[in-house]
């Protein structure tokens, strides 16, 4: 088996579909298979996977409950994956034509892989404004650090994820940043696949966006710990709470809220920076 495709899911029986249908019709040349880390769900996303077996013949559906997280269900779904690479996306997003192929080609050839992500196709005009990615993205390369990969279109060469020990279960966000630097820190140099693209869904709804924002920003205090050790310089300041306290009312006052896009992003910034108030309390992270 040359490649292993893993998902990782929790109740994701309104989006799977749309995934496995995109991967059903997937064409390589060199063998593949499918696995499905269900990390406990309790709606119909199972029963919707177990539907695409026929359409799959290399389509493993596994347990991975026993821990919450995304981290835990990759690394469920690399323990039991046959390829000699293992290729991570999620269960919300749609992979394009060719996008197994060009994955599969750049991992002959490269230890650490990640595609590019498009926006449009999957959400309303107003989501991708708030995040200001109208023209999609990749890896990012110009983080003060290293680079930035996201698990939604990876790829690894299976004895360097077995190296470094998989994914941290102890982080339920942003394990994906923390998986590729750790890969980085071992001396693996990311590339960019151009044609490996993803069609990538953001949260559809104000709150859900919000809600994500605080998670992302209390987590970043835990993955800012983790790395600070390891050569990572100071990313957050106490300064920034400050700034986004004063600012918050300000953009309101100077009218610069002034549609559904710059409220959320005014809302969103919020609740980021939030986040990481409480995440550098939960988790002893001095911001200086």
């Amino acid at each position: 088996m040359k490649l292993s495709v893993i998902i990782p899911c929790l109740n994701a029986a309104d989006t799977i579909s749309l995934q496995l249908e995109a991967l059903a019709k997937q064409e390589w040349s060199e063998p593949w298979e499918v696995i499905i880390a269900d990390n406990g769900s309790c709606d119909q996303t199972v029963a919707i996977a177990q539907n695409y077996q026929e359409r799959l013949p290399k389509l493993q559906i596994v347990d991975a409950s026993s821990k919450p997280g995304a981290a835990h269900a990759r690394n469920v779904g690399a323990s039991v994956a046959k390829g000699e690479a293992l290729v991570f996306c999620d269960a919300d997003d749609e992979v394009a034509p060719g996008w197994v192929a060009a994955m599969g080609e750049a991992l002959s050839k490269y230890d650490l892989v990640g595609g590019r992500n498009e926006h449009w196709k999957l959400n309303e005009p107003w989501l991708v404004k708030v995040y200001g990615c109208e023209e999609g993205d990749g890896i990012f390369m110009n983080h003060p650090y290293l680079p930035l990969q996201s698990g939604c279109n990876l790829g690894v060469k299976r004895s360097l994820h077995e190296a470094i020990g998989g994914f941290d279960e102890n982080i339920f966000i942003l394990d994906d940043v923390d998986y590729s630097w750790r890969l980085q820190q071992a001396g693996i140099k990311p590339h960019e696949v151009k044609d490996a693209l993803v069609h990538y869904r953001f949260r559809n709804s104000i709150i859900g966006i919000c809600r994500r924002a605080w998670d992302m920003g209390s987590q970043e205090a835990l993955l800012y710990k983790k790395h600070r050790s390891m050569g990572m310089p100071q990313l957050m300041s106490w300064k920034s709470f400050v700034r986004t306290a004063v600012m918050f009312p300000l953009r309101f006052l100077l009218l610069k809220v002034r549609n559904k896009v710059s409220l959320t992003q005014c809302l969103m910034d919020l609740a980021w920076r939030g986040g990481q108030l409480r995440g550098c309390i939960k988790y002893g992270y001095l911001p200086f």
